[in-house]
């Protein structure tokens, strides 16, 4: 009996150990694969490769959603990575996400545009509102031939600013509430912030009259804030667009399974030496 006891409670302290150990050791394992990936991709095209992936899947043992967009945890990995990056070496920023805080995608942006060398962002599935706006700033875009990207009309709680200020237009202001009232004067004020940060991103790589033309396509709202931006419908605004994803970033994104814990990491780079090293 003694020892019947001590095998079953044997049995459940390796079962404890397994699921509570098990997940951190198999997420370990893909982390250090990934790493070894992100190094042959970064060796094989002579840059940083950093990665900016939200995955949108349910989570956990009871399969509770959870859901992952920019935010400025984000930003300043991202920026971190960036600024670590010597002047001299090309960038590849993987993106794969549903958009997120404009602060946040803005702030990365920026910082993608003002790296001295090349930078390119190459979206495997879909890169839509604040993805979209970093792809934006990169001087190659890289998408898989069913790959999309999105509008960046900017949102108002839940409502997209430009139908905010055409349902204060077809009613007239007389008619609406001040709350209404004041969600059109922030609408006004938010798609004229979006449209010159894309105007001040593109211009330099397509011309002023370009620049501001798909500034104006990409946020007044001519689509629903999840239209999906095709490579065709991309090269038919003026986009220029490319399909030549490398291999290496589809089997890097076999690595991103159905996350196991709430946080998994949503921005990795491989490693480079520092400045001071080089």
């Amino acid at each position: 009996m003694q020892d019947a006891g001590f095998v079953g409670s044997l049995i459940w302290w390796l079962l404890i150990f397994y699921l509570v150990l098990g997940p951190q050791l198999q997420h370990r394992s893909l982390q250090a694969a990934r790493q070894k990936l992100l190094k042959k991709l970064g060796e094989r095209r002579g840059s940083k490769v950093i990665t900016l992936i939200h995955r949108q899947e349910s989570i956990g043992l009871f399969g509770i959603p959870f859901y992952r967009f920019i935010d400025v945890d984000d930003s300043e990995q991202v920026l971190r990575a960036i600024r670590s990056t010597p002047e001299d070496k090309p960038i590849d920023l993987i993106v794969h996400t549903p958009g997120g805080l404009v602060l946040a995608a803005s702030q990365i942006a920026r910082a993608v545009k003002e790296h001295p060398a090349k930078t390119t962002v190459i979206v495997p599935h879909y890169a839509m509102s604040g993805g979209t706006l970093i792809a934006l700033a990169a001087d190659e875009i890289l998408m898989d031939p069913n790959a999309v990207l999105g509008p960046v009309d900017p949102q108002i709680r839940e409502f997209p600013a430009p139908s905010i200020l055409k349902a204060v237009e077809q009613k007239g202001a007389d008619k609406v509430k001040d709350e209404t009232l004041i969600m059109a004067d922030l609408a006004n004020k938010a798609i004229s912030q979006i449209q010159n940060l894309v105007f001040e991103l593109l211009r330099d790589k397509y011309g002023e009259e370009k620049a501001e033309e798909l500034a104006r396509a990409l946020t007044e709202g001519r689509w629903t804030h999840d239209f999906p931006i095709t490579c065709d419908v991309a090269s038919q605004l003026g986009l220029r667009v490319s399909t030549s994803v490398p291999e290496e970033v589809y089997a890097l994104m076999e690595l991103y399974p159905q996350p196991i814990t709430k946080r998994q990491p949503s921005v990795e780079f491989s490693p480079t030496p520092s400045r001071q090293q080089k």
